[in-house]
């Protein structure tokens, strides 16, 4: 009764705060931006709501907690610092500022009006319609895996519901309607996260007790402490989750959509403090609980549940009421991404594919048509691969992030910073992020390099956007900038006239003749 009447609850709220925010929707500015005007608070909210979903405390806390032990900590840590903390410091003034000069709501209208070249457009909406849809698959994964712990519902109709909830509150209220509900949800996150760690660690003797009991279990070479180590036991691969995980925020479209939206300079100052402080909490507090896996479960669970079954299996001691509040932690994290991330879909594939293809251009009524239409359907095809659950959530993520951020990370941030990048440059990243990808997908290569094993979609990620960085520059150098003339223009934002009061009473004689 408390879990049915606590879930029931908040997804009325949420489908309310849909109904209530339909009225601010009324062109395609306000349903992909909230018209320019989100505070601060909402828009750090809304960024770490978006970031972290069931594939972070599900998947990837119980996953890498489990490989790396207290040590995975340090992914929360690089979350917070490098994925939000210097995202927001170094992306979020210059791409508010040059978003709203070049008028673009959307990645791809970044590339075409900061490139001068449609077919970049084109591209890279085809690229993120497709590379969204594992990734919202993952969240799927893990929110059900979840619900299925707590109510004993089938697998497949949790993830229906799911999608349908949250077709609902996006079609109804496009981004006020997510912005809203992404403060809601965080706040509930804040408070979920911190009460499950306590009550948890609890359960085991408290946090001493934990480390302690943790502290004696033996690694892969029969030595002990080192799940409590500082780096545990594979330092080398840790540091290829930390990088993808927060690196690869820096171009991931519906992360980035977030700085379109800002209202003003002093919303980033505030943003930058408070999504910094979301991060250490939400995720430092989910690597954390994922670090003491090992004393919750054994060798011999862990080949009949999975590593995407560890985090459920944790929660089981809880009480009914914490179990609860956990289920709505993970339900409110995970439809925040969802949301923002059938709200990127639609919008990019309406606005910077379908739109040009069309000889009349769609109005404002049939764009918001149009756009809520591919919801739906962005929505159903997500269910479909999302019900295989054989899916490891770290490879649908890995998978998603690493084309993604492979193709996007190094042009995009470049380009707010350097006059010199060529359109040649930012095709060559395009294909190593999405061919390298897809190679991976299908060879599955086995090995490691540097000591990375690149059989993890994880790893081989984290290698595409590094390699991204370095192209684009490479590429850049020996390949046909673009004109002076152009690049002078489109920079140009960053280079604001002022008035100033003349303070002497009376004018120079001299400059008066």
């Amino acid at each position: 009764m408390v879990l049915w009447g606590t879930l029931i609850a908040y997804l009325a709220i949420m489908v309310g705060i849909g109904i209530y925010c339909r009225k601010k929707t009324s062109n395609v500015d306000d349903f992909v931006l909230g018209g320019r005007s989100i505070g601060p608070w909402f828009t750090a909210f809304a960024y770490g709501t978006s970031y972290f979903s069931a594939v972070v405390f599900v998947g990837y806390a119980g996953q890498f907690g489990w490989e790396y032990g207290l040590a995975s900590t340090w992914i929360g840590l690089g979350n917070a610092f490098i994925g939000s903390l210097l995202a927001w410091f170094l992306l979020g003034k210059r791409t508010r500022i040059m978003s709203k000069y070049l008028q673009t709501s959307t990645m791809p209208e970044f590339f075409e009006k900061r490139y001068l070249s449609k077919p970049l457009k084109l591209s890279s909406a085809i690229i993120i319609f497709i590379f969204l849809i594992p990734y919202t698959a993952s969240v799927y994964n893990g929110l059900s895996r979840l619900f299925e712990t707590a109510f004993h519902i089938p697998y497949s109709a949790c993830i229906v519901a799911m999608a349908l909830f949250t077709a609902i509150y996006v079609i109804l209220g496009g981004y006020h309607a997510t912005a809203l509900n992404d403060f809601v949800q965080g706040i509930i996150m804040l408070i979920g996260i911190a009460s499950v760690v306590v009550c948890v660690l609890a359960h085991k003797g408290g946090l001493t007790e934990a480390v302690s009991s943790l502290s004696q279990i033996p690694d892969n070479s029969g030595n002990t402490g080192t799940y409590t180590s500082l780096f545990g036991p594979d330092p080398i691969n840790l540091f290829g989750v930390v990088i993808l995980t927060s690196l690869g925020t820096w171009g991931l479209p519906q992360m980035v959509h977030k700085f379109y939206t800002i209202k003003d300079e002093r919303s980033i100052r505030t943003g930058t403090i408070v999504s910094t402080i979301f991060a250490l909490v939400v995720a430092g507090g989910s690597y954390f609980l994922g670090g003491f896996g090992r004393i919750f479960v054994s060798d011999e669970e862990l080949t009949q549940i999975g590593s995407d079954g560890i985090i459920p299996k944790m929660l089981e001691s809880l009480p009914e009421i914490l179990i609860g509040i956990v289920v709505i932690l993970v339900l409110s994290a995970s439809m925040s991404t969802l949301s923002s991330l059938v709200l990127t879909s639609s919008s990019t594939l309406t606005l910077d594919l379908i739109n040009p293809l069309c000889k009349n251009k769609l109005d404002e009524k049939k764009s918001l048509i149009v756009m809520r239409a591919f919801i739906a359907i962005f929505l159903a095809i997500s269910v479909i691969i999302a019900l295989n659950k054989n899916a490891l959530i770290s490879d649908l993520m890995g998978y998603s992030w690493g084309a993604l951020a492979g193709a996007f990370l190094a042009p995009f941030m470049y380009g707010l910073f350097w006059k010199g990048v060529t359109k040649i440059s930012v095709y060559v990243s395009f294909g190593v992020g999405v061919i390298g990808t897809v190679l991976h997908m299908i060879i599955k290569p086995a090995g490691t390099i540097l000591g990375f094993n690149v059989a993890s979609p994880v790893n081989f990620g984290m290698f595409l956007m590094v390699a991204g960085l370095i192209i684009v520059p490479l590429v850049s150098l020996v390949t046909p900038k673009m004109k002076k003339l152009e690049l002078d223009e489109i920079f140009a934002c960053y280079k604001q006239k002022a008035e100033v009061e003349v303070t002497d009473a009376i004018p120079d004689a001299e400059k008066l003749k």
